[in-house]
């Protein structure tokens, strides 16, 4: 076991910056050896940060692959934009390095099988960072699914529910740095940003452990409301204000699963709306919860039940949120990202594969092309490949560990901090 990784970070934009400030700066067993970003303003933001927590400067530079080549470095970060992210991986796996990519979808199928087959030839684990497999709420459902306390799972559901006009598709975008998720929504119309709802779905449902996807069909409502944004936001010259933007205002996606279950997925965040939510939700034969109501629900309970969920966390929280909180939390989105980040380190400290392997983040990441494709079919339902190549059903023993996502354990030893 290595008691300090070397990291190289690659990506500094407004979520790398982020991340490397409130996570990893903090992480004592973490030395962070150089870091990379095209726009030199972000490294020298970078550079301002790091001193500023008192560690030593890292190396900078604007070319990927001096982090690569650096036999030193352990593992690296991928926070760089949407496009061009899985090639950097794929580098970053080849050079032998134990990689995070952060959440995000393919833009072709061809970019999921590449992933996959470089994990396999090199043996490298990768690692999608979604956070939101680390959620209280998300976890403390899987600790009840485990349990049994839902019976027989049967149905999931959960979206990205979120106006992104003012924070992310339209800030800035008079100025040389803009957001990249925009030529996404004018170029695609597709489900682009699953993996906060389908990360957790996918492991309550054991997919690619015992259960896979069989089918996805996607629809597309149609835009308007991204015009409407630019007009307000940036004017009625502006060329985004007359922009055909070829992404739906709301998608909604429907999978089958091996096991019989289904899953909904829905996409919402460029109509307006007045606040931000998962709507993860877990149906079972004798049981649910959901985000909407803030809610856990078993059979012959009062039908009109709300907001139980602090007298449920006192019963069914997940050991690694009663620590946790125990703790105090850090980092960002109720602590998720520290936990995320720590559950990568301890992997790569102890020499194991990652939580969140390289099938799972082929998985998630293709629901972009697949339901590009559907919603091009008029919502027909097409194939959803088996990246595991039939492993599925016999997979290897899962690490047991104290950020297990398959398996609820409990590690006293670990500490989080």
């Amino acid at each position: 076991m290595k008691e300090k990784i070397k990291v190289g970070y690659i990506g500094l934009g407004r979520r790398g910056t982020f991340i490397l400030e409130k996570c990893l700066c903090d992480m004592k067993d973490v030395e962070i050896t150089a870091v990379c970003d095209s726009y030199v303003p972000h490294l020298e933001k970078a550079n301002q940060i790091i001193r500023g927590k008192g560690l030593p400067a890292p190396a900078m530079t604007t070319d990927y692959r001096d982090i690569l080549n650096n036999p030193e470095i352990d593992a690296v970060f991928i926070m760089a934009c949407w496009e061009g992210r899985s090639a950097l991986a794929i580098e970053s796996m080849k050079a032998g390095k134990y990689t995070a990519i952060e959440v995000g979808c393919a833009f072709d199928l061809g970019e999921c099988y590449d992933l996959v087959d470089t994990y396999e030839k090199t043996g490298a684990p990768l690692m999608m960072l979604e956070n939101c497999c680390y959620g209280r709420r998300e976890m403390m459902a899987l600790n009840i699914v485990r349990q049994g306390l839902f019976g027989d799972v049967v149905h999931c559901a959960g979206g990205y529910h979120h106006y992104l006009p003012d924070c992310e598709l339209f800030e800035g975008i008079n100025e040389e740095y803009k957001h990249y998720r925009i030529n996404s929504y004018i170029k695609r119309n597709c489900e682009q940003y699953p993996t906060h709802e389908l990360g957790p779905i996918s492991k309550v449902l054991n997919i690619n452990r015992g259960n896979k996807m069989l089918t996805l069909s996607s629809f597309a409502s149609r835009g308007g409301a991204l015009k409407q944004a630019a007009k307000r936001i940036l004017g009625e010259d502006s060329p985004y204000a007359g922009m055909e933007y070829k992404q739906g205002d709301i998608i909604t996606t429907v999978i089958t699963c091996a096991g019989g279950e289904t899953i909904h997925l829905c996409l919402d965040t460029t109509a307006p709306r007045p606040y931000y939510s998962r709507n993860f939700t877990v149906r079972g034969t004798k049981g649910m919860c959901t985000e909407e109501r803030k809610v856990v629900y078993f059979e012959g309970m009062e039908e009109e039940i709300e907001n139980n969920e602090e007298e449920m966390y006192a019963k069914y929280d997940h050991p690694l949120h009663k620590e946790y909180v125990a703790l105090g939390e850090k980092g960002g989105h109720g602590g998720m990202d520290w936990l995320v980040c720590r559950a990568f380190i301890e992997a790569v400290k102890n020499g194991t594969n990652t939580p969140i392997d390289a099938y799972d983040t082929a998985t998630w990441m293709a629901i972009a092309p697949l339901s590009e494709a559907s919603i091009a079919k008029g919502g027909a339902p097409v194939e959803f490949p088996d990246f595991t190549r039939g492993k599925w059903l016999n997979r290897e023993s899962v690490v047991e560990c104290k950020y297990c996502l398959d398996e609820i354990c409990v590690d006293e030893n670990t500490p989080i901090y």
